[in-house]
């Protein structure tokens, strides 16, 4: 140990002890959490200012140093001081796809609550994966944005407990799966939305309902799968599984299942579609075999994107108020960031209305 050791660890316990939730003092003076952070350092092997570059997400850490310095910090519920943590003026907004019209509502309200409360806002893309990679969750640690919000993805444990321990706040817009009770969440009605679309298909006389879902693993796609079934069952209609497709929520795949659904001998009159972009895929299957819309076949989406105003003929659709629900998780994650470090604010699931916005896609079925 070199003689200027001794101060730095000084320094480091003080400011870079802060945690959440225990502030009592201990007979020689240092609060619980100081005496935490010394604990962890000991356990670990390390000093006290390693601790604090892996608290601070710095980058000169060895990475198995790293992993055992994190898993103490879980295994001591150890959380860093709101009030004395430094944030960075960022909102994270993590995609697992950003490559659309969709993206971009979503970007949009994010961006009006960040740009009101003078913040920036750091785009992410997982790649696909409904969860970021560790990588990721070091760089958000070491930004220290005043917030995460994730949009069709989420957290694991460990770095659910790594944003934890450094007191960034996270939301998850549109869960991918069942976020948990202890995760705030912002979400849309999809069965009802689903419901409403089919419905709307039944009482034009359809009898013949195809169906192209998003991903079977994302809880929003089944919901609105459900709701189309559950429509059809009121309705006293079979639910035939040969006319449900499952999509991916791009429009390439809508074509293709679009096309298998409109060749088929006994094809369907009418299809609802997972989202506005599988609808429009479809769309083009139609015009290939020579089928008018709504004349031949009736199409309905989900999500109300702008394109759907303009196509011809302008889309059915159920819209889902993503500008609105990238808004709230906006600033349930602001708020959530403003709690004081004694209160741990109720987890949040909120769902915003869908509703049919009805256009020139749907009509009668052809006559038989």
């Amino acid at each position: 140990m070199t003689p200027s050791e001794p101060a730095e660890t000084r320094t480091e316990d003080r400011s870079a002890a802060p945690a959440g939730g225990r502030s009592a003092t201990r007979a020689d003076g240092r609060s619980a959490q100081t005496a935490t952070l010394a604990e962890i350092a000991r356990e670990a092997g390390v000093s006290a200012p390693t601790v604090s570059k892996v608290l601070n997400g710095r980058a000169d850490v060895a990475p198995a140093t790293r992993t055992r310095v994190e898993e103490l910090l879980r295994a001591h519920g150890y959380r860093r001081r709101r009030a004395e943590a430094t944030r960075s003026p960022l909102i994270d907004l993590v995609f697992h796809e950003l490559e659309s019209a969709w993206a971009m509502e979503v970007i949009r309200g994010v961006e009006n609550v960040a740009r009101d409360a003078g913040l920036s806002v750091v785009l992410s893309e997982s790649a696909g994966r409904l969860t970021p990679g560790r990588t990721w969750a070091d760089q958000v640690a070491a930004r220290r944005p005043h917030g995460v919000v994730l949009v069709l993805s989420g957290l694991d444990e460990s770095q659910r407990a790594l944003l934890t321990s450094r007191s960034i706040p996270f939301v998850v817009m549109d869960p991918a799966g069942d976020p948990g009770a202890d995760v705030p969440s912002i979400g849309a009605t999809n069965w009802q939305g689903g419901l409403a679309a089919t419905r709307h298909l039944v009482e034009l006389g359809h009898r013949r309902i195809g169906a192209i879902s998003g991903p079977p693993q994302m809880m929003c796609s089944r919901a609105r799968i459900d709701g189309y079934r559950a429509a059809l069952e009121t309705a006293g209609l079979p639910v035939d599984p040969g006319m449900i497709m499952t999509g991916d929520f791009h429009h390439e795949t809508g074509y293709r299942l679009g096309r298998e659904l409109l060749d088929r001998p006994d094809r369907p009159t009418a299809v609802f579609a997972g989202n506005d972009l599988q609808a429009l895929g479809c769309y083009e299957a139609a015009r290939e075999l020579g089928l008018r819309i709504p004349e031949d076949v009736s199409v309905v989406g989900f999500d109300d994107l702008p394109v759907a105003r303009w196509v011809g003929p302008p889309l059915t659709t159920v819209r889902q108020p993503l500008t609105e629900m990238a808004e709230a998780a906006a600033r349930l994650v602001l708020e959530l960031g403003r709690s004081s470090s004694e209160e741990t604010p109720t987890a949040t699931r909120v769902e915003l209305a869908t509703s049919l916005v009805v256009r020139a896609s749907t009509g009668a079925p052809p006559a038989p």
